[in-house]
């Protein structure tokens, strides 16, 4: 017999997160986030609680887990959007559809009862959390910024009534066979006349000291018309923060000034991590620490975190400048590759930018949606 139950215990919360470590632990594709930072989803005072509410449910087969899901009323994403929607996310269960349909049911009794009339997802807090249902692409390595999962899920939710609302597609670059003395020559011409030059910082310190704050104005501006945003506030500045200022290596970091100094563009490409942290299963043990350091020192992968421009440069080519950089990085002799993480499918200008790249789409991921 299966049923559900809200999340309320430590011993509910412990099963919650545990779950899908333990349905993807023999999974060489998978990538635990990190669990210190997943157990923060429970604190009170969780710096996403200002502007949402949340719940959490386990499934049961015979006392034993077999899946989970949470649900999220985003406030400020529904006042941006005019829209009345509850956000599933962190869905994972087992290969079994009545668990599917009694977890999805929980949520959207949940959303009714707050006055809701559609269910979309996954999406988490904000576009900072892992989001999307991968649909295509199984077969690689997810980045440590997304979610892996079994290619299962996709009919689990579509028999629940759900059906696409917007995909995101992914790449893996590689630097051009041949180098681009054109781009380069762009790059310079573009920076002269417009009197922008590239920003330098003493250490990552110095690099958050300097450009911190101007980096998610940049990102407010840049992302606000896109899909499951919301507004930068304080406290989701100082997590990010937090979350990467460790991963951070300036060698793959690159900062657009004016002649005033003001940051117009940016690209924060990351260290990946995924590996150095699945047999700890996101664990932050003393061996995986040693990985970590070693993955972000020396790093053959490279996961492009963040970019953006201020609308008023998006059509002078000042794109360029991070394009010329990204290839410098991918040409540097330690690197192999570079993964976009998503791009939504619409997003025609950023597509076009990895013809500049040795490029392979290689995944899909999906955002569902459900009247309710």
């Amino acid at each position: 017999m299966i049923t559900i139950k809200e999340v309320k215990t430590r011993k509910e919360q412990k099963e919650f997160l545990n779950f899908p470590l333990e349905l993807y632990k023999d999974n060489e594709f998978f990538a635990p986030p990190l669990y210190m930072d997943e157990k923060k989803i429970f604190n009170k005072n969780y710096v996403y609680h200002d502007q949402s509410e949340d719940i959490f449910f386990n499934a049961y087969l015979d006392g034993k887990i077999v899946g989970r899901i949470s649900g999220i009323l985003q406030r400020v994403s529904n006042e941006k959007n005019n829209e009345k929607r509850v956000r599933f996310t962190r869905f994972d269960a087992i290969e079994n559809q009545e668990v599917a349909d009694k977890l999805f049911a929980a949520v959207e009794d949940w959303a009714k009862s707050k006055g809701m009339d559609t269910i979309c997802g996954p999406l988490g807090y904000s576009d900072l959390e892992r989001e999307g249902l991968l649909i295509d692409g199984f077969d690689y390595m997810s980045t440590f910024e997304e979610q892996y999962n079994y290619p299962y899920y996709q009919r689990l939710i579509e028999n629940c009534g759900y059906a696409k609302e917007v995909d995101w597609v992914e790449s893996r670059l590689r630097a051009p066979k041949e180098k681009d003395e054109r781009l380069e020559r762009l790059t310079a011409l573009m920076l002269k006349r417009y009197k922008l030059h590239y920003g330098t910082a003493k250490n990552t310190r110095d690099f958050i000291k300097k450009y911190g704050d101007q980096i998610f104005s940049v990102l407010d501006e840049t992302y606000e018309n896109l899909y499951g945003t919301v507004p930068f506030t304080k406290g989701m500045k100082d997590l990010m923060i937090s979350n990467f200022k460790l991963i951070i290596n300036l060698n793959y970091v690159a900062v657009i000034l004016d002649e005033n100094e003001r940051v117009v563009c940016f690209g924060l490409c990351l260290p990946a991590i995924g590996k150095a942290l699945q047999k700890s299963r996101g664990h932050l043990t003393l061996p995986a620490l040693i990985k970590v350091l070693k993955a972000i020192k020396k790093p053959e992968v490279i996961d492009l975190a963040l970019i953006g421009i201020l609308p008023e440069y998006r059509m002078k080519g000042v794109s360029s400048s991070f394009i010329y950089e990204l290839q410098k990085m991918l040409s540097n002799g330690v690197t192999e590759y570079a993964e976009t993480n998503l791009n939504l499918e619409t997003n025609a200008n950023i597509q076009n930018q990895w013809k500049n790249f040795d490029a392979l789409q290689h995944k899909r991921r999906r955002s569902f949606v459900k009247k309710i």
